[in-house]
């Protein structure tokens, strides 16, 4: 008998893994709280940035295996997700050696550039002096990708459940109940893939079992989109994603914090600080752009994003949840599979994630030592 397998979340790694353990033969139910293609988490907007462009190893890795994913995904559902435009990083020298011999080291291409040798490629974007171009990266089509995801994991025999809030998880034998808004539900294995709303949906199952998760911080995040200014192109290839890995002070001489961007067709470039937001409970933001943080991101994109108009910003309400090291957090714990630390960088690695959870989840197949949970101290 096939096993059968609840995923609680169907954002980007709930689709991905719900689709990983249905191609493995699992009977799969997942649990979404809200609407299809909701935009209360993580995942929802049009576009994600892809990158290869990580200092630590197993990141590349991850990446590599994401974007067979990604390319795979496009060959089942016909649909395009994956758009190269390359992608960017500039400013601190340290940090973009260090993800160049990463690079390297996985045997992905790179090339060096000054800021003037950018500039003249790249004439919408400002640059430090050092600036580091993959061309293996570029641009998720995010809302297109989980849907494309969700429709192939229901094609390979997933039941997809909208509107239906999970507000527990127990044992039950050897496998596990969940009590949702529409019932309990009984299982061999659970997913919990539910973003922000992880940490307070797992945390009593993990104390019963003399285990705690790191810290993971939900915070609001602020990015905006900015338009063209007239003239300034749009073809792909005029915007690659673009991390600034910043080297000097920002507004009020404050220092900045890396910021990430890139263009969405139709909507203009997406700009945005990395990790800067207040913490906030997931079902109580009110989603009200701050002005204050707003006009500090305006006068970061005046200075450095000098294709866009920064008058005219449209302002997103995002979350991100969070751990320490911004290292995701991916284990199991008897019959329950633990994901959470994902936003602000986790969407490119979707396929990747949603293969390791499954293999977790059936096969008890370890993740990479980096992403796995301690056990907590008896005084804690």
């Amino acid at each position: 008998m096939a096993a059968r397998a609840i995923v609680i979340g169907a954002g980007v790694v709930g689709a991905a893994t719900a689709w990983s353990l249905a191609r493995e033969g699992a009977s799969v139910l997942v649990l979404e709280a809200f609407e299809r293609g909701h935009d209360r988490g993580s995942s929802h907007g049009a576009t994600r940035i892809f990158r290869h462009g990580y200092a630590e190893q197993d990141y590349v890795q991850l990446s590599v295996r994401a974007l067979q994913g990604w390319k795979h995904l496009e060959r089942v559902s016909g649909r395009r997700v994956f758009d190269r435009t390359g992608a960017v990083d500039h400013g601190d020298r340290d940090v973009l050696h260090a993800i160049a011999e990463a690079q390297e080291a996985a045997e992905l291409p790179y090339e060096w550039l000054t800021g003037s040798e950018a500039a003249q490629r790249w004439p919408g974007l400002r640059f430090e002096e050092h600036v580091l171009f993959s061309p293996g990266g570029g641009r998720l089509r995010a809302a297109e990708a989980v849907d494309a995801l969700l429709d192939a994991a229901g094609a390979a025999g997933a039941e997809l459940r909208f509107g239906i809030r999970v507000d527990g998880i127990a044992a039950d034998g050897d496998g596990v109940s969940v009590t949702a808004s529409d019932g309990v539900h009984t299982a061999d294995r659970v997913v919990v893939a539910a973003g922000s709303w992880t940490p307070e949906l797992v945390r009593p199952w993990l104390a019963a079992h003399d285990m705690d998760l790191p810290t993971v911080t939900v915070t609001e995040e602020q990015p905006a989109h900015f338009p063209l200014r007239a003239g300034s192109a749009e073809e792909e290839d005029a915007w690659p994603s673009f991390v600034h890995h910043p080297t000097g002070d920002g507004v009020a001489g404050e220092a900045l914090p890396s910021v990430y961007g890139l263009l969405t067709p139709g909507e203009g470039v997406k700009v945005g600080f990395h990790g800067t937001g207040p913490e906030v409970d997931p079902d109580r933001r009110d989603r009200t752009i701050d002005p204050t943080r707003l006009g500090r991101l305006q006068e970061y994109v005046a200075g450095w994003v000098l294709g866009v108009d920064s008058t005219r910003p449209d302002g997103i309400s995002c979350l991100y949840d969070s751990t320490e090291q911004e290292d995701f957090v991916l284990d199991r714990v008897g019959p329950v599979v633990i994901a959470t630390g994902f936003s602000g960088h986790g969407f490119k690695f979707g396929p990747a994630l949603g293969d390791i959870l499954a293999r977790l989840a059936l096969h008890d197949e370890p993740a990479p030592p980096r992403f796995r949970l301690a056990v907590a101290s008896a005084d804690e």
